[in-house]
């Protein structure tokens, strides 16, 4: 399946066609397609094409190829030293020498920083910026920037050259990323290292917890920090991202031998379920219905922390999750399950009946007086740490086994933690001598506690485990940025995914709720956009959309998000869903429960809906310019299969609006606005969508005639800002203003069919409330089709077997 980029286009400045020479001093160094030259003060001197002669270097920033960080500054070197392959980097005003040792690899530069000196007085360095003229696709997680004919890239090669500028003293960076970004004149490339061998207390998770103590991790300083820098055509990009991986020992998963950022598996949909031993049969039909890769369990832990599965699901436990897995297997299925990376539930054995003393602490006190199992005050030394009121959802303290939950911190001295509750969440309540640590743990809004750095990796471990025990083979490291409570910031969300990885003894699918440059290289797709905010189309739809232009940049398979199928979703709500995965050529997750799937009337029509359109998606059948036209959220598409490799592509056609407006009207006088509409396509049921718009008031018994003969008389009271939806059925749906369903009324009869061509509307109602509220009708109908054929690019699993071509459901493209 080939990955679609869109056009990449150097604005505003065009690259230079020639480049200074060298001179003497310099370092060159040449892959077959790049040509570096960095100068004797360190800077960026050129970044040549070498096959097309074209200079990327900008000239209007210098950059520097490694900076040093004493004493909270950052300094450039003031001179480079070429010798051997080694470049000596002084930096004057600090007294500080580094040493880095380049290696050119026939597409690739590598850069070591094999020494420094002094190297207690550096707290951190970072490989440039690097600058460059192209102001096309910027990477900024995978720190690739191209045009339309070149890519330049860098990559961090190992956890501790993290992709991105120096952030702050934690080492989090808030955006979607900095490895690569955007400038006036193009772009930038840049890496960093912190020295975490030493202790600090600094503020963790933004503002969360401030002055926070982080332990040191023995002898991780910066020496050590090692890049790639790479030039190629853009097209050869991803290609040589992964020629850098198998040769320099970053993860490389592969799945029947296919690297994951190539797979066609890696952007399939997958289906959300809670399925159990007695149920994943039933399960396994609908996923296998809807041609889903997955089925995918959204919380089949009893708790997080030791992962225990939940008995009442899975009464055979491991063995039962096993069998599951089987089932799945020999119908080419594959399973997964939800997981909160580091988060630990108040009930995990990681908090009860013993606390693990390695649980993630903001900060301690001290017992300043003995108390004993019943006090319910606990006087510290001082209140630092227990009195933040900003991020303190549990108000919990360890002192020795057990802990302590609080209401508030006194007002002043003596200080005391007030209103106690003495052995919570299972502990035992003690008593303690004076001088005994009052710990703050640390914890979170889904009333969850955190790990220490050094225990988020037994947790990795044990979650690797259970994966390889059970043979799943999916899931997501939702709540990645947990990991954070170390205070060891993106370095420990990149640890655990490491560990994880390392651990696994087969590669898995796995997302996050965010991606990290080292991460990039485990991540098989990132799968973002929730469905519990609003109605189907409307909940995050921008973050949804926006994010296919980031996945792009980063070449990363393109993914929707989680949609939410209740039992009132209709065909119409998922064939919108799924023109936007044609359009993006992006999987998805379908979201549900066993109550609501087979609740719903229309369930058989959905799943095969979505396999007819991921078969088409999946065998490349869409145009560019089809693409271009599915991507749009306000048009509405409906999609037959005619014979294998071949499918009917139908437009929605929405006639003009007629608006009915509350009006004073003579005695006698017709109260319903006329108007006129077109159907187009051909013979199908009548379906419309009435809007009322205005603040406050309401719109009720709304009637609409056809032509003078087809009557629809709907018994509804309907608020401004609501709407409603005939989908040629017997039932009317109506929805509030995030597009929620909030009722729906069945009529006594379906309306009838309607032939293509102009048709005279009467719309009428009463109006209460607002005056200036007004109804808005608009007809619906399918246009004529368009032919859509395989590309011959179907991926090698997707059988295309001959099947009866979908019939024309009724409400198919109704809201």
């Amino acid at each position: 399946m080939a990955h679609w980029l869109p056009p990449l286009h150097t604005a505003m400045m065009l690259p230079r066609m020639a480049t200074s020479p060298a001179r003497s001093g310099d370092a060159v160094l040449e892959t077959e397609a790049l040509r570096l030259v960095i100068g004797g003060r360190g800077q960026i001197i050129s970044l040549l094409d070498r096959a097309r002669g074209v200079e990327y270097a900008a000239q209007q920033d210098a950059g520097a190829i490694l900076q040093v960080r004493c004493d909270g500054q950052f300094a450039h070197p003031s001179e480079m030293r070429w010798d051997a392959g080694t470049m000596r980097l002084i930096y004057g005003d600090l007294g500080v020498e580094a040493h880095v040792q380049t290696t050119v690899k026939p597409g690739y530069v590598l850069l070591d920083l094999v020494a420094l000196d002094p190297l207690a007085e550096v707290e951190a360095v970072q490989w440039g910026p690097i600058p460059t003229s192209i102001k096309g696709a910027v990477g900024e997680i995978i720190g690739v920037v191209r045009d339309d004919d070149f890519a330049i890239g860098i990559q961090g090669l190992n956890v501790k050259t993290l992709g991105g500028a120096w952030p702050n003293d934690e080492g989090v960076e808030f955006s979607r990323g900095r490895t690569a970004e955007a400038t006036d004149y193009g772009s930038v490339l840049q890496a960093y290292t912190l020295d975490r061998s030493r202790p600090r207390n600094i503020t963790v998770w933004g503002k969360n917890f401030p002055n926070m103590p982080v332990p040191p991790i023995e002898g991780e300083t910066v020496l050590g920090s090692k890049i790639a820098l790479f030039g190629c055509s853009a097209a050869e990009a991803l290609d040589r991202i992964g020629e850098i991986e198998v040769a320099e020992g970053l993860p490389h998963p592969e799945f029947d031998g296919i690297w994951a950022k190539k797979s066609p598996e890696s952007g399939r949909s997958y289906l959300i379920a809670p399925f159990a031993e007695d149920t994943v049969d039933e399960w396994l039909d609908y996923t296998e219905r809807g041609h889903f890769g997955c089925l995918y369990h959204e919380g089949p832990f009893k708790s997080w922390g030791h992962f225990g599965l939940y008995e009442k699901l899975f009464p055979n436990g491991v063995e039962g999750m096993k069998r599951c897995v089987e089932k799945a297997r020999q119908r080419g299925i594959r399973v997964g399950a939800h997981v909160l990376t580091n988060f630990i539930h108040t009930h995990d054995a990681y908090i009860t009946p013993v606390p693990d003393p390695r649980l993630a602490k903001t900060g301690s006190s001290e017992l300043v007086e003995d108390i004993n199992p019943t006090d319910a005050e606990i006087p510290v030394a001082s209140p630092e740490y227990f009195n933040n009121t900003e991020a303190n959802w549990l108000r919990t303290v360890m002192i020795d086994q057990e802990l302590i939950r609080y209401r508030t911190v006194s007002d002043a001295p003596p200080w005391r933690l007030l209103d106690c509750q003495r052995g919570a969440f299972g502990t035992m309540p003690a008593a303690h001598t004076q001088g005994a640590e009052v710990a703050k743990l640390m914890d979170h809004d889904y009333k969850v506690f955190l790990t220490s750095y050094e225990m988020q990796h037994e947790v990795a471990v044990r979650l690797a485990r259970l994966f390889n025990e059970t043979g799943m083979c999916h899931m997501d490291f939702d709540g990645h940025e947990g990991c954070w409570s170390s205070g060891q910031g993106d370095f420990a969300t990149e640890m655990f995914a490491k560990v994880f990885y390392e651990h696994l003894e087969r590669p898995i699918f796995n997302g996050s709720s965010m991606c990290k440059p080292f991460y990039w290289h485990i991540n098989t797709a990132v799968n973002w956009g929730e469905p519990w905010y609003a109605g189907f189309r409307e909940s995050m739809a921008e973050y949804r959309f926006n994010n296919q232009a980031l996945l792009t940049r980063n070449l990363m398979p393109n993914m929707l998000g989680w949609f939410s199928m209740t039992a009132e979703t209709t065909l119409a709500d998922i064939e919108w869903m799924l023109a936007r995965g044609a359009g993006y050529n992006a999987g998805f997750a379908l979201a549900t429960d066993i109550d609501r799937i087979r609740a719903n009337t229309q369930t058989g029509a959905i799943l095969d809906a979505i396999r007819v359109w991921e078969e088409a998606r999946r065998c490349g059948a869409f145009s560019d310019e089809q693409q271009v036209v599915l991507r749009d959220p306000s048009r509405e598409f409906h999609l037959e299969e005619d014979a294998p490799g071949q499918w009917r592509l139908y437009p929605v056609h929405v006639s003009e609006a007629l608006e009915y407006e509350k009006k004073i009207r003579q005695p006698g006088e017709p109260t319903a606005d006329i108007g006129e509409c077109l159907t187009t396509g051909g013979k199908q049921p009548l379906q419309f969508q009435l809007d009322v718009e205005g603040v406050g008031g309401t719109f009720s018994k709304p009637s609409i005639e056809i032509d003078g003969y087809i009557q629809v008389e709907i018994d509804a009271e309907i608020a401004a800002g609501q709407r409603i939806v005939f989908d040629g059925t017997e039932t009317v749906r109506i929805y509030d203003s995030d597009g929620r369903q909030i009722n729906t009324i069945e009529l006594p009869r379906p309306a009838p069919d309607l032939s293509p061509g102009h048709h005279q509307l009467a719309l009428s109602g009463e109006f209460t409330g607002n005056p200036a509220a007004k109804a808005v009708l608009r007809l619906k109908s399918l246009g004529e089709p368009e032919a859509v054929h395989t590309s011959g690019k179907c991926p090698p699993a997707l059988a295309l077997v001959p099947v009866v071509a979908l019939r024309r459901t009724k409400g198919v493209h109704s809201r």
